[in-house]
């Protein structure tokens, strides 16, 4: 009978409803599916059995290569040659066009890690399709990359203590972890932690639409980015997973209802578990806040059910959280009128303004003299970003600090000789209300000089530094962001109207590169130069900038870390102006301050919604100190000091 039958239970809790799909909810699932298409978040059939092609070349090459490293003959090669296992988004199934694979090449004991680094790679360097190709040995996870018929595909190693690699081979097999070296665990994690998920949730298929959905979602609303604090693609996949759980007979249209509204009511830092920890005895490292005190700081913990369990959101900070917890009340609400039929899904993918959202920004750019040279210093400084959103957040006069995932090309300057190339990060600030006329000062000189420092040191300790690499940070008011963003992105303000920027966002939709670390909204392409600061004398003699027509921008050129040394000469400066809608300037008189930055020495007061700002620069002159690197490099320091009084 009908009594007798119990249901598979799925997740560490009680399923909150067995409730069926109704037919309503059919036609909503079937109207969700149509709004996700323009996005490009589909991929044809055709498309996908070019990829399954693609995967063929590391398979076949890895056996040629490891039979020929061991002299092997023909009729073994295929047992114990090795075995290519995908993971990512590509495995759960949620891949978008053009997306890259992440891959794993299981290998047999026989196989040594050089054989992979060398002989397979030289294979891989015969191939005329295989572009692009290098190996990143050192790195945490040691891995090759490479582009295949213009798609990107990244190869991970793991030898196995194991004399043939089965057909059938199950990586969740927690056995498999015996006897294997760090890089070996962690290069296997990526795929046990894919194929858990897809075992813990009741229906693939519903999984899969919904998560297609929530990514999306999430992309447009720029929460997507592991690396600068919000939630990766694996994260996503497990809170969507827990919904799943949750309500496992629920279609996709359900599901997006029930994943914001479980999350949007999570008493967070809780963590989100898919199934019970297990200890295997291992004796590795495991997230438990009662064993590792670090674990016990974690905000939002969303704990991978593979061993050894870790969290995947260790970068979420204060800010972040705040951030996502809010979009999903909005998503929520958004919801809950589509259910009503009072909305259409599309509503859900309408991308915020984040140039509209906050009074005040931190501009972040990173340049450096070469492409080459930029690539890797935009990598070190974006990894460090979330740095910089701590120390904001510690500030006691900062509310929240919201960074934009989404990177922009920097201001091109037509008076420098040599053209850099930089890129910008925003980020949104919110400051502490004040309380009657009570005056607030508020200091970012040691938030952002020690987020440089750190760049710095890493950059000189890793042998990367080159001479121009710069960071800069300049304080933007909003009204004035448009001169220095891309107008394809920041259209100049119409009063009472946002058509511009939604006119931008819906006419691209392209949102195929799918990376747990970066947002997927593609870059503009287009770069508007931007206005160079006019100088001009003012009273006292002092070079400032025409308050007429610029930015109220502070820009703070960071150096790498020194101290300063006894006796450099110093000298400030100030001249006040009669009134407090006029410039103040604040110039020092170091000879390479003075050649290099004066132009972005000021002191600006602008009325801005009943708050009056001032923004103060000061520049000391440490470019007489040792230095690190053997090229000579401008090495300065800066103050950014904001008042706002009633």
């Amino acid at each position: 009978p009908p009594y007798y039958f119990t249901p598979k239970h799925y997740g560490i809790t009680s399923p909150i409803s067995l409730a069926q799909a109704k037919e309503a909810d059919l036609v909503l699932t079937h109207k969700l599916t149509e709004a996700l298409k323009p996005y490009g978040v589909f991929e044809e059939e055709l498309e996908l059995q070019r990829r399954k092609a693609l995967l063929m070349l590391p398979i076949v090459t890895i056996r040629c290569t490891f039979s020929a490293s061991q002299n092997l003959p023909a009729s073994v090669i295929e047992t114990v040659g090795g075995k290519i296992f995908t993971f990512g988004s590509y495995r759960l199934g949620v891949h978008t066009k053009g997306a890259d694979i992440d891959a794993l090449c299981v290998a047999p004991r026989h196989v040594e890690r050089t054989d992979f680094f060398t002989s397979f790679l030289e294979r891989l360097k015969e191939q005329e399709e295989v572009k692009d190709l290098r190996a990143v040995e050192e790195a945490f996870v040691p891995v090759i990359k490479l582009s295949f018929d213009n798609i990107e595909i990244d190869i991970l190693f793991a030898r196995l203590a194991l004399q043939t690699i089965p057909e059938n081979l199950d990586l969740r097999d927690d056995g498999l972890l015996k006897n294997l070296d760090i890089r070996c665990i962690r290069s296997l994690n990526g795929c046990r932690v894919t194929d858990e998920i897809l075992h813990l949730v009741p229906n693939i298929e519903n999984f899969r639409l919904t998560l297609r959905t929530i990514k999306l979602w999430a992309k447009r609303h720029n929460i997507y980015s592991n690396i600068l604090g919000f939630l990766g693609g694996v994260s996503w996949a497990m809170l969507v997973a827990r919904t799943c759980q949750l309500y496992p007979n629920a279609v996709a249209s359900t599901l997006v209802h029930k994943f914001f509204l479980v999350f949007s009511k999570w008493e967070w830092p809780n963590p989100v578990l898919l199934k019970q920890p297990e200890d295997c005895n291992l004796n590795l490292p495991v997230w438990d806040p009662r064993v590792t005190p670090s674990d016990r700081y974690h905000l939002m913990p969303i704990i991978t059910p593979a061993y050894p369990q870790q969290n995947s959101t260790y970068n979420v900070s204060a800010s972040t959280r705040a951030v996502m917890v809010d979009e999903f009340k909005q998503g929520l609400a958004i919801t809950d009128e589509i259910l009503q039929n009072k909305a259409e899904w599309a509503k859900l993918f309408e991308a915020p303004n984040f140039f509209q959202k906050y009074k005040h920004y931190i501009v972040l750019l990173a340049s450096a003299p070469t492409e080459k040279q930029h690539l890797e210093w935009v990598g070190l400084v974006e990894s460090k970003i979330r740095i910089l959103v701590g120390n904001l957040e510690k500030n006691e006069f900062i509310t929240l600090a919201h960074v934009n995932p989404q990177s922009f090309p920097g201001p091109k300057e037509g008076n420098d000789k040599k053209e850099e190339v930089s890129t910008m990060w925003v980020i949104g600030i919110i400051f502490k209300k004040m309380e009657g006329s009570e005056n607030l000062n508020v200091d970012l000189t040691i938030d952002i000089q020690s987020f440089t420092d750190t760049v710095y040191r890493q950059a000189i300790s890793s042998k990367m530094f080159e001479t121009d690499m710069k960071i800069q940070a300049m304080h933007v008011k909003r009204k004035r962001l448009h001169q220095l963003l891309p107008n394809l992105v920041m259209p100049k303000r119409r009063k009472h109207s946002t058509e511009g920027l939604r006119q931008v966002n819906d006419s691209n939709l392209d949102l195929s590169l799918d990376s747990d670390n970066s947002m997927s909204v593609p870059s503009p392409t287009a770069t508007p130069a931007a206005a160079a600061p006019t100088l001009t004398p003012v009273k006292g003699g002092a070079p400032g900038l025409t308050a007429a027509g610029q930015p109220d921008i502070m820009a703070s050129p960071m150096g790498p870390p020194a101290s300063k040394r006894p006796g450099s000469p110093l000298q400030m400066e100030r001249k006040r102006l009669k009134s407090d809608t006029e410039v103040f300037v604040l110039f020092c008189s170091g000879r390479d301050v003075a050649c290099h930055f004066t132009a972005r020495c000021l002191w600006h007061v602008k009325h801005c919604g009943g708050l009056q700002l001032i923004i103060a620069g000061i520049f000391a002159d440490l470019s007489d100190v040792p230095l690190v690197p053997a090229n000579p490099i401008p090495v300065v320091k800066n103050s950014i000091k904001l008042r706002l009084s009633r």
